[in-house]
């Protein structure tokens, strides 16, 4: 659950996903918590739950799990408060890093995380220092390693849905939306039994920096690595281009 720059860095959060699913799981059951709380658990009328819900089973998350989130969240197996904090700084050279969390204790997530940028090479900054440089888009992934989807049928289908771009790259279609458009395209597509790699609302960077000191690169990926195994942490956006 991390940044952004086209497949290649989708590819590698999926990877790192397959190899944390306990990990995803809280934190999907965290961010399905306090959606239901601000909007209830009826996905029907609550169309943040419903993108979060695509979004755990684009994560293989079983249904029992989402189901019991949404139960719990809603009053009829406790209670549990979560706040949302979204902190922004710089890593290794200064590579743009935000940090979105949802914690219970905003002493305890304002400390790992400022000493973590602290540790690697960076340091954390002020609100708003670093997310101009980012667009707000509906990012859709659709695999097809096989080459088994037709490139205009899915090109026309996704531009109709209300897309405002789709690019193919290392056996992958990456659809891009306006945030406000994600949940309509999302379900076309979806009733065009197209499924979905990642569906999610993202941060991508306006322009990409590169590292070439070898410590640098080494320091960024500890820092990228630490943040996403935090369980406050939910999404970790960065412009380096990997």
């Amino acid at each position: 659950m991390s940044g952004h720059s086209k497949w290649s860095n989708i590819k590698h959060k999926k990877e790192k996903s397959d190899a944390k699913k306990g990990k995803i799981f809280t934190k999907l059951g965290r961010e399905i918590t306090v959606i239901v709380k601000n909007g209830g658990p009826d996905p029907e009328s609550n169309s943040k739950l419903r993108d979060v819900i695509a979004k755990a089973k684009a994560n293989n998350m079983p249904n029992d799990n989402i189901e019991r989130c949404i139960k719990k969240a809603s009053g009829e197996m406790g209670d549990a408060t979560y706040e949302e904090i979204t902190y922004e700084g710089y890593g290794p050279s200064g590579v743009a890093v935000i940090v979105e969390t949802l914690t219970d204790n905003r002493n305890r997530t304002a400390g790992d995380v400022r000493h973590y940028f602290d540790k690697f090479g960076g340091n954390l900054g002020q609100t708003g220092c670093v997310s101009f440089m980012f667009d707000t888009k509906g990012v859709l992934i659709i695999e097809d390693e096989d080459g088994v989807i037709d490139e205009d049928t899915i090109m026309m289908e996704a531009l109709e849905a209300g897309a405002e771009d789709i690019t193919f790259d290392e056996g992958s279609y990456e659809i891009l939306t306006a945030p406000e458009n994600f949940s309509s395209v999302r379900d076309a597509l979806s009733e065009a039994g197209y499924t979905f790699a990642s569906a999610e609302i993202e941060r991508i960077p306006q322009t990409t920096v590169s590292l070439t000191s070898e410590d640098d690169i080494t320091l960024m990926n500890k820092l990228i690595d630490i943040l996403e195994d935090n369980d406050d942490v939910q999404n970790v956006y960065h412009n380096w281009e990997i």
